[in-house]
């Protein structure tokens, strides 16, 4: 199905085309759930756009993801492939963080919405474990022709200004069966009352829109307390998450499930859930005990006094049990996955975002400030519901202010405002914002020490339940931890890498004669350093010495050791030693240090008047060389051991001719190492890149060799690479 040429941005991300294109694929693929992503420009995210058959409270914890998070649409928009994940084990062993929060029996699939030129999102498919244990042909190509569609629709709301991308999700609802005769209707209605058995509705989003007279005996509360509400927020004995974990498990399998609990005084009843696409039915029965069904063992919990109203039959309103909200399986799921995201977040910067971006669609605040103690002052580090104005205004509060935020973290006792008139009361000159009614300001405490406070405000009043307030707690309690290890690791990740930096060329002196290029870039992952260096020497008049090389190990010991190398190999090429002597003697130096790692290492002379290359390497990648016709070789030399394993080892040199116009390229092995990948054929690709590149620009053949590193988000060793061109 096309899209006609006007299709313009509005049209694209309201509602109408854009929803059909998950309506769609959902329809021709049997899918019970969807969501489509995004990839939004400026943003190292992911957004949810479109959400289909599962509420928003179910989808929180994945509203934005970071580029590099271990998720399956990541790993399909990363790797331009279909991810198929075959069930609950597959999803454990492969992505646990979504086993952690989704611990259900499912099959899933991923896979990116493209063109020819550009990623644009992905789209995540959910099936019910009855689906085959694979995707037939015809759901491929439905994926696929989805992912193509969407990506059209996308491009032409690019090329529009400005494209306005949707800040929150919207829920896609499949086609609906057209409306029922009033008289059947009616018919039905009848029937449902005429039933012993209890019967009620739940939306997706698992709040009551129907239940009989029946139900509303055995659950002794009637339909004007209930209605429009989730059952588990209004009955104190229905609060245990084992109903709302039941709710959540149907939903996302679409399987029945069932639970028995006890309702004051020692009544036993039998939930039992059926799932479809637009809802759960629900049958409640009394029975004799746990025992005596074959359903999930229920909570057994006996309500606390007036926690049930009398049974009301009549419509009148009757009071709910419950004055504010429990804390549920889904806010306990939550912390589990926000407890897994923090301990994967390295730098403050990533505990920053992740906790900006998780807590707001997870745990139902309006507004989120985040503030970090420096030197006597709070610092507001990360912020969502809040104006820049109102940053600048309050940023570098000091510690001493008689304001909540600082008051808590000089006590380190969480304090919760129920409504404007408690803040206001305390705090008479705290900020005034017409659509916040609740605040809790909660102290970042970490091995006893301040690290911040985090403050959450609600758009309603909030009673902020004990269960709510020891949640609330545990999470600042693991955000202050983050932090705090968050903050090491930038102190020696920014020592590191300064070391590292200090160790490497500040610049390449130009040579008359020659055109130089070089790139250096850092592992993709982790506070260590290597010992990738290269280095470009003058030697004889005439003669330029190239090294490349990368010592053994990720950590400031490697970089060291890097310098120790360099400084060696620059002493005796400018002495006017061979190639292989100067390898034979930086050899020799190393053995005396006695280091506890090796080092490879290239050597190339280039030899401006000879028109000669001179070559020699102690056991690093090979060089290539690109004519000046385009076709480019691999040079081949006698390999030498690395450096540092053998004290009196000899270097082979090796000559070849060296054109006016020719590129040598000079390289560490992070450029051509990929996991699963043969070395060898990634040489070959570096190769055949080379040749096909127009080497007028050579900072612009330096820049187009690093893009293509294979997946740069999930890289493990330092890339160098030089690039020496000889002028025409």
């Amino acid at each position: 199905m096309g899209e006609p040429a006007g299709a313009d941005a509005e049209d694209v991300f309201g509602a109408g085309r854009w929803d059909a294109v998950l309506v769609d694929v959902m329809r021709d693929t049997g899918a019970s759930i969807g969501l489509v992503y995004l990839r939004v420009p400026g943003e190292d995210m992911l957004r949810l756009a479109l959400v289909s058959g599962v509420s928003r409270e179910i989808a929180a914890p994945w509203v934005r993801i970071p580029a590099d998070a271990p998720i399956p649409v990541v790993d399909a928009i990363r790797d331009r492939a279909l991810v198929w994940l075959g069930g609950q084990e597959e999803i454990a062993r492969r992505y646990p963080r979504l086993g952690i929060v989704l611990p259900y029996d499912f099959l899933l699939a991923a896979a990116p919405i493209a063109d020819d030129t550009a990623v644009w999102g992905g789209i995540v498919l959910l099936w019910p474990v009855w689906h085959p244990p694979h995707l037939d042909d015809r759901e491929r190509a439905a994926l696929d022709r989805c992912g193509r569609r969407a990506a059209r629709l996308l491009r032409r709301a690019a090329g529009r200004e400005p494209a306005s991308y949707p800040s929150e999700p919207r829920v896609v609802h499949p086609a609906r069966p057209p409306e029922v005769d009033p008289v059947l209707a009616r018919t039905a209605l009848h029937f449902a009352e005429r039933l012993p058995v209890g019967c009620c509705a739940l939306d997706l989003d698992g709040r009551l829109t129907f239940l009989n007279t029946a139900a509303a005996e055995l659950l002794q509360a009637g339909a004007a307390a209930l209605l429009g509400r989730r059952p588990w927020e209004v009955l104190l004995w229905l609060d245990d998450p084992v109903f709302e974990d039941c709710y959540r498990a149907a939903v996302v399998t679409r399987l029945p499930m069932s639970f028995t609990v006890m309702r004051r005084p020692a009544t036993w009843l039998l939930f039992e859930l059926y799932p479809d696409a637009t809802g759960i039915s629900v049958h409640v029965t009394r029975v004799a005990g746990p025992s005596a069904t074959g359903g999930g063992e229920g909570a057994g919990r006996e309500p606390g006094a007036g926690a049930a109203a009398p049974p009301d039959t009549s419509g009148a309103p009757a009071p709910p049990s419950r004055q504010a909200e429990p804390v549920g399986a889904g806010a306990v799921y939550h912390l589990m996955h926000m407890a897994a995201t923090l301990a994967e977040a390295a730098g403050v910067h990533d505990v920053v975002e992740l906790v900006a971006d998780q807590i707001v669609p997870a745990f139902g605040p309006r507004g989120l400030v985040l503030m970090s103690a420096d030197e006597g002052r709070l610092r507001i580090i990360g912020h969502r519901g809040y104006s820049q104005e109102f940053v600048d205004r309050y940023d570098g509060t000091p510690l001493t202010a008689e304001v909540a935020d600082a008051q808590v973290l000089a006590t380190g006792v969480p304090v919760f405002f129920t409504s404007p008139e408690d803040l206001y009361r305390a705090h008479p000159h705290a900020p005034r914002y017409e659509d916040r009614s609740a605040w809790a300001f909660l102290p970042l405490i970490a091995s006893g020490r301040p690290v911040g406070s985090l403050i959450l405000s609600y758009e309603r009043p909030r009673s902020f339940p004990a269960a709510e307030r020891a949640l609330l707690t545990s999470l600042a309690g693991l955000i202050a931890q983050a932090l705090a290890r968050a903050r090491l690791y930038d102190a020696k990740h920014s020592l590191a890498r300064s070391l590292q930096t200090s160790l490497l060329p500040h610049g390449l002196v130009p040579f008359p004669g020659v055109e130089v290029a070089a790139r250096y870039l850092p592992a993709g992952h982790g506070m260590d350093v290597g010992g990738d260096f290269y280095d470009l020497i003058r030697a004889a008049p005439g003669t330029v010495i190239a090294v490349i090389g990368d010592v053994q190990g990720h950590d400031p010991n490697a970089a060291a050791l890097m310098g120790q190398v360099r400084t060696a190999v620059h002493a005796h090429a400018t002495a006017g030693a061979s190639p292989g002597d100067v390898l034979a003697r930086t050899n020799k130096l190393l053995n005396d240090l006695e280091p506890d790692r090796f080092t490879s290492c290239l050597i190339a002379e280039l030899d401006l008047v000879r028109h000669r290359l001179r070559l020699a390497t102690a056991g690093h990648p090979p060089p290539l060389l690109r004519g000046p016709d385009g076709r480019t070789r691999l040079l081949e030399t006698p390999p030498g051991l690395l450096l540092g394993i053998a004290p009196d080892v000899e270097y082979a040199t090796t000559e070849v001719p060296w054109e006016p116009g020719s590129v040598l390229a000079l390289y560490t092995d992070g450029l051509v190492e990929t996991p699963g990948v043969d070395i060898g054929t990634a040489t070959a690709e570096l190769s055949g890149r080379l040749a096909r590149s127009r080497p007028g620009d050579l900072d612009a053949l330096a820049d187009g060799l690093i893009r293509h590193v294979k997946n740069p988000d999930h890289r493990t060793d330092d890339v160098a690479l030089l690039l020496v061109r000889r002028e025409s």
